[in-house]
């Protein structure tokens, strides 16, 4: 295979018509080798349009989910951000491009440990890491002017919520099957939300996600 002509069509097949047009974003999904994150058996399929499975039921999204995401939150050079499931650490790599400083938690210290590897190996030090609940975030580091969540909720968690500063950014995904939606929520101030709706997908929920409250007749 050969990778560069595969990224470059990654890129101009799959995440340009997702209307992923920021020539900031586009320059990083060039150059951030997402083949470094994908497992050895999914090799051949790093650049293919599909969620590719790293394990433990976490997948990384499709390319154009990930481009998509990328240009929604977008952080500047003296924001913080949190993300929520670092898996293989994709997203905290590309966000840590970007961004001041990432924090990345996940519960599965195999995964700290792999986003640990990659980012060394890419000479990216702006990231703290932390192995522990994701449902908790990391309050040490809060408030975040950006929180990206890789992983389903039903309904979105208060404890996550609470640390977003006002005026900031979060990428979640909320519901559950057969129907998710992949949003952008804003805090507009300390009492008024706003939602965008990026795109419908299906990712599996991360672990202690709330559930929605269910109705009995």
């Amino acid at each position: 295979m050969n990778i560069e002509q595969a990224r470059f069509n990654m890129i101009e097949q799959q995440i340009r018509p997702w209307k992923v047009l920021d020539p900031q974003v586009l320059d990083l999904l060039s150059t951030i080798p997402r083949e470094r994150f994908v497992p050895e058996a999914y090799q051949g399929l790093a650049f293919a349009d599909i969620a590719i499975p790293l394990g433990n039921n976490r997948f990384m999204m499709h390319p154009r989910e990930e481009g998509r995401l990328l240009q929604a939150v977008k952080p500047n050079a003296s924001e913080n951000v949190l993300v929520i499931g670092t898996g293989t650490g994709y997203i905290t790599a590309l966000l840590a491009s970007l961004a001041a400083s990432v924090t990345a938690v996940d519960s599965s210290e195999e995964f700290i440990a792999k986003t640990a590897e990659n980012l060394a190996a890419l000479n990216i030090k702006n990231v703290t890491l932390s192995c522990s609940d994701c449902m908790l975030g990391h309050q040490a580091n809060a408030p975040y002017d950006v929180i990206v969540i890789l992983g389903s909720m039903q309904v979105m968690a208060d404890s996550l919520k609470d640390q977003l500063s006002t005026g900031g950014k979060m990428f979640c995904i909320i519901g559950k099957e057969p129907t998710m939606a992949a949003l952008l929520v804003s805090q507009v101030n300390d009492t008024e939300w706003q939602e965008e709706g990026l795109f419908e997908t299906s990712v599996p929920a991360l672990e202690n996600s709330p559930e929605a409250e269910q109705f009995h007749f």
